[in-house]
């Protein structure tokens, strides 16, 4: 790429077309505010035939970790952007232009625009009296040359105001009085984000920053290091915050945040991405549910809100339920994989039987609003015996239970045609013997037979089960009933 100290750069390498980034750092899981935010970059970049560019800013070395870097990568991968996509630039890392970043620094010196300064914090709130007032500019003309421990400081101006024009928020104004002289490189010399980031975009050809809105007041003190460096500031954009239910920014010691938390209990990649993209932005005439493709065509950055985007769980998993009830059954047996055997699955590999699943995915694919839950939905069918849920036994196990469960017992053993229709009709006759409709009455064969008071179609699920298994399951039900003692113990 070409040094920040030739004036001016090069301009993009293809000319006008857009360049955006995305700048994570490789300190932990991949937040789903950063996915909100590669996505919007990636739509931009994919919109206007740009390039996205994926910078891995790797700086700060006591808290990255090389594997996060695998994880940023496969989580964006897992969004659809792709390093094979044309529109992929990357990925750059931070650390590797420690070279340009501090002749930067030193060509600031030179000009006058920047200086060194050795206060210490103790020393300037000994001047100010007051710990929270900014620096001073103690050290503005006092010539000092570079030492060890003398921090760089910009030389902000003291008159005007710098104006960011965000094509989100406005043309919000920064009076340059209140800006301090900022530090740009530390005591030994490395460059401090601010300079850094700055020197970073304009190595990349950068023209558009779109970016959380907690970098905005880092914004005019940047903008002021694009202009001293002789080049044009690109173009802002800062997205608004996302909030949980209380309206609180999302965090990862309070919130669930990491994306592949999400798409690890199945949450499909595509609606996550869907969900995403319309964190701050909606893409019209009341429509929400759009492949991405089309999320492209109408997105525009002037249309982001800059209000909170609050990240709704709820609506995200009804989403996804949309998205699973798109696929086809065979697509949605095969997504189901990774919760159908260990450590998902509370069954061996032997006693699973593909056929048997086969014959309920049907079932499953309307009822299942995060592929996580296709465990819970099926393992009755796999193990020896149903895991009884205690609150589901407890509602449906009452007074009359087992009376009804024997007789429906009698009437299963006697011949009846092992199919839904004949099933269900058994229950049905049964049920209204004992002043029951067959609501009321299938909740304890359910339980006897699943474990559970609500899962899939009970008489297509004792079809599939089998006849023997069904009436094992409701003799140790009753035996149950008749010995509490031998319910199971925490």
């Amino acid at each position: 790429m070409t040094s920040v100290t030739d004036t001016p750069t090069q301009p993009a390498p293809d000319g006008s077309a857009v360049r955006v980034r995305f700048a994570p750092s490789p300190t932990g899981m991949f937040h789903v505010g950063g996915a909100r935010s590669a996505l919007f970059n990636w739509a931009v970049a994919k919109q206007q035939g740009g390039t996205f560019v994926l910078r891995i800013e790797d700086t700060d070395a006591s808290r990255n970790q090389p594997e996060w870097v695998d994880g940023i990568l496969s989580a964006m991968e897992a969004l659809g952007i792709r390093k094979d996509d044309p529109a992929f630039e990357g990925p750059y890392f931070q650390s590797e232009n420690a070279g340009i970043q501090k002749d930067a620094a030193q060509r600031l010196f030179a000009e006058g625009k920047a200086y060194f300064c050795d206060c210490t914090r103790d020393a300037v709130t000994a001047r100010t009296g007051n710990q929270q007032t900014g620096y001073d500019g103690f050290c503005r003309d006092r010539g000092l040359e570079y030492a060890e421990g003398r921090a760089l400081r910009f030389r902000t101006p003291d008159e005007g105001e710098t104006e960011v024009v965000d094509l989100i928020r406005g043309n919000p104004t920064f009076p340059n009085a209140n800006l301090e002289d900022f530090v740009i490189a530390r005591g030994n010399g490395s460059p401090v984000f601010l300079l850094a980031n700055v020197v970073d975009d304009i190595d990349e050809h950068i023209t558009l920053v779109m970016r959380a809105e907690e970098h905005l007041p880092n914004t005019p003190k940047q903008q002021l290091l694009w202009e001293a460096l002789g080049q044009t500031p690109p173009q802002w954009a800062h997205m608004p915050v996302i909030v949980n239910e209380k309206r609180q920014k999302l965090s990862k010691r309070r919130d669930k945040v990491a994306l592949e938390d999400y798409l690890a209990e199945g949450i499909l990649p595509d609606a996550m991405v869907n969900y995403l993209m319309l964190l701050g932005w909606a893409p019209g005439n009341d429509e929400e549910i759009l492949p991405f493709d089309e999320l492209v065509r109408r997105f525009r950055v002037e249309d982001i809100n800059s209000s909170s985007a609050f990240f709704d769980i709820k609506k995200l998993t009804a989403f996804n339920g949309e998205y699973i009830r798109a696929l086809s059954v065979e697509d949605f047996a095969a997504a189901c994989a990774p919760w159908l055997q260990a450590p998902a699955a509370p069954w061996t590999p032997e006693q699973f039987d593909q056929k048997v699943f086969d014959a309920v995915a049907p079932l499953a694919h309307s009822r299942v609003a995060v592929l996580s839950e296709i465990t819970a939905n099926v393992d009755f069918l796999f193990l020896d015996a149903p895991i009884v849920d205690e609150d589901s036994w407890n509602k449906a196990m009452k007074a009359g239970a087992a009376e009804l469960l024997a007789d429906v017992r009698a009437a299963l053993a006697d011949g009846t045609a092992w199919a839904a229709e004949p099933l269900k009709d058994v229950v049905t006759e049964v049920g209204e013997k004992h002043g029951m409709k067959l609501g009321k009455a299938q909740a304890p064969v359910r339980v006897a037979v699943t474990g559970r008071r609500i899962g899939l179609p009970l008489f297509e699920s004792i079809e599939v089960l089998g006849k023997e298994p069904t009436l094992a399951r409701i003799d140790a039900a009753l035996a149950r009933l008749a010995a509490p003692e031998l319910a199971p113990t925490e």
